[in-house]
């Protein structure tokens, strides 16, 4: 059951991503009806985290949204609750170091250079040679986070 609802989080991310989302909102939308967050404010949170940020390609939007989508789960609500912040930092930190550990890098600029040359950026061709990667790999290094701390499953 928890496979299945992995493999569907991950294809649900993809699948908005293929439809023209940006690669945060992919990956946040992916997990709003698991917070019950409602899906124009998750649109709109995450609208302008794409491209590195507002294409300031800086840390990847998917990265970016599976930050949010930590915050959802592991964030704090009390501004002195230092236990529960630093915590979520550590997430954050984490999901981090997995994607760097898969793809060398979490930000847009460099993965960009890796796998796409300058004219296929232009062209919008990158989408298909790593951002959908990115994407889906996110989106199931997030949901493993979840599951590893019961904030999702059965």
């Amino acid at each position: 059951m928890i496979n299945k609802q992995k493999e569907e989080i991950v294809e649900k991310a993809v699948g908005l991503f293929d439809e023209g989302y940006a690669c945060s909102q992919s990956v946040l939308l992916a997990f709003a009806p698991v917070f019950n967050l409602d899906e124009r404010t998750a649109k709109l949170i995450s609208s302008t985290f794409g491209g590195g940020m507002g294409r300031l390609r800086e840390t990847c939007g998917a990265v970016t949204g599976g930050f949010m989508v930590l915050g959802l789960a592991f964030g704090n609500e009390i501004p002195n609750d230092m236990e529960t912040k630093l915590n979520s930092y550590k997430k954050v930190r984490e999901l981090n170091k997995q994607v760097t550990e898969i793809h060398g890098t979490s930000n847009c600029k460099q993965l960009l250079i890796k796998h796409a040359s300058e004219q296929q950026v232009k062209d919008r061709q990158h989408h298909k040679l790593i951002c959908r990667q990115l994407v889906g790999d996110t989106t199931g290094l997030v949901f493993d986070m979840l599951k590893d701390n019961q904030k999702i499953g059965e």
